[in-house]
């Protein structure tokens, strides 16, 4: 504990923190958001088929993956408490962050042998992969009011997302040039596999690579954590009771659970967006070809990861200036509004406009939902678990919020009126905020 008190608050500690997100970010945008998506896509197109048969029973390329997104969610809901509560009471959560980044960097690598002959063993790969950009994102997040004073978290948070958005520009921008540049590379067709699916499996390896080699950094720099007195008999039965004292903690800090309430509304729908943002543009824009869709795509997630830089700057200057509750109202109108421009869509130059509003939004919301919540929490050493609750509400609004999605799109046969229905969500997000009470100081 005396480690941790020492460091709070010295730029080396905050840089080694906020640094993290430059190294697993790269996960985020290139497996979730750009190449894998592509990649999976055209390795079904390739063989030419649309189903695989998996368990015995024939399933289509979106619905499998979907359903495994979905199942990763579920386990990393139930393993986070889990695993918060344990690295609290052993006070050595540094051990699950590098267990966790460790896992998701390995997946990584593992999805460069993802082929329809080995569909077991790259769903696996892509399932561990998210396991371990999600976990290890939660238990870093709950370093923040360790690390951190109340002034410094708004800014040292928007800096973490911001560092996160500038390296996965970057990897990705690299990235790109081997797919569609690859004999640029000395990349070459080889045994029936194209060059491109081949660049595509390399930027995989070298998302890996990146994420191992940047952490390092944190990890030299940030404490175990704390260490907790007593018998440590029973250490997974103590986790859960870890969880449940602060569930009872939640209930006694009134602006606190008002508080988790609302984000767990709005965050609903900014994780469905961003999750099927790509979705939406590939079939409700009316693209010239299919090069075209391609290019387009790829700009306009290029475009929010480079606007989301400047959107958490401007937004941690905005939360000093009128408090982090009254700014997070505002950029869930603006939200809302972005729900209902994104049902008028039409053109790609429609869709590019709606990616860069999504990303000055996107940034801001993301490191100001974490770093008031970080504000929020009681005077404790249990900030691990408490972040876990924070973690799981997030986890549980994905699933709710692709699910409700999906069963709009699919009653109204139409995307766009699920974007109406995400507006809704912010609208209550609203009122929920506005509930919370004093702004944070």
């Amino acid at each position: 504990m005396a480690q941790t008190l020492a460091l709070k608050g010295s730029k080396k500690l905050l840089n080694a923190w906020a640094f993290y997100d430059w190294a697993n970010s790269v996960y985020s945008l290139v497996i979730s958001s750009a190449i894998f998506p592509l990649f999976y896509g055209l390795l079904f197109r390739t063989a030419g088929i649309e189903t695989v048969t998996i368990f015995g029973g024939e399933i289509a390329r979106a619905p499998l993956i979907s359903y495994v997104t979905s199942l990763a969610f579920v386990f990393i809901a139930i393993i986070t408490p889990l695993i918060s509560g344990v690295a609290d009471y052993l006070g050595n959560k540094k051990i699950f962050l590098k267990f966790f980044c460790y896992l998701g960097a390995a997946s990584c690598i593992g999805l460069y042998w993802f082929s329809l002959e080995h569909i077991y063993f790259g769903l696996a790969c892509y399932f561990f992969g998210l396991v371990g950009f999600w976990v290890s994102f939660a238990i870093n997040n709950s370093y923040l009011p360790d690390i951190a004073y109340p002034e410094q978290q708004d800014r040292i948070s928007a800096k973490g997302f911001s560092l996160g958005y500038i390296g996965s520009v970057i990897l990705l921008v690299f990235n790109l040039a081997m797919v569609m540049k690859p004999d640029f590379f000395g990349i070459t067709d080889n045994g029936g596999e194209i060059a491109e699916i081949k660049a595509m499996k390399y930027s995989f390896i070298s998302v890996g690579i990146w994420w191992i080699l940047f952490s390092q950094y944190t990890f030299a720099h940030l404490p175990k954590g704390y260490k907790r007195e007593g018998k440590r008999d029973h250490i997974i039965l103590n986790g859960f009771k870890e969880l449940k004292l602060v569930w009872h903690q939640l209930g006694k800090n009134r602006r606190l659970k008002r508080y988790l309430g609302a984000f767990f509304v709005y965050s609903m729908a900014v994780q469905t967006i961003m999750l099927i943002a790509t979705y939406f543009g590939e079939e409700e824009i009316m693209w010239g070809s299919d090069n075209e869709r391609t290019t387009g795509l790829i700009v306009s997630i290029l475009l929010i990861q480079i606007v989301a830089i400047l959107g958490a700057t401007v937004t941690a200057w905005a939360s000093k200036a009128f408090g982090n509750i009254r700014t997070l109202v505002v950029i869930n109108i603006i939200w809302a509004m972005l729900c209902v421009y994104a049902y008028f869509l039409q053109t790609p130059m429609d869709f590019y406009i709606a990616a860069g509003l999504v990303g000055v939004v996107m940034g801001g919301i993301q490191a100001l939902s974490r770093s008031t919540y970080s504000k929020f929490l009681p005077e404790t050493t249990d900030t691990t678990s408490f972040f876990s609750f924070y973690d799981v509400s997030e986890k549980i609004g994905i699933i709710i919020g692709t699910l409700m999605y999906g069963i709009v799109a699919q009653l109204t046969g139409s995307m766009r009126n699920s974007t109406i229905f995400l507006g809704l969500f912010f609208l209550v997000g609203i009122i929920l905020l506005l509930r919370v009470g004093k702004k944070t100081k």
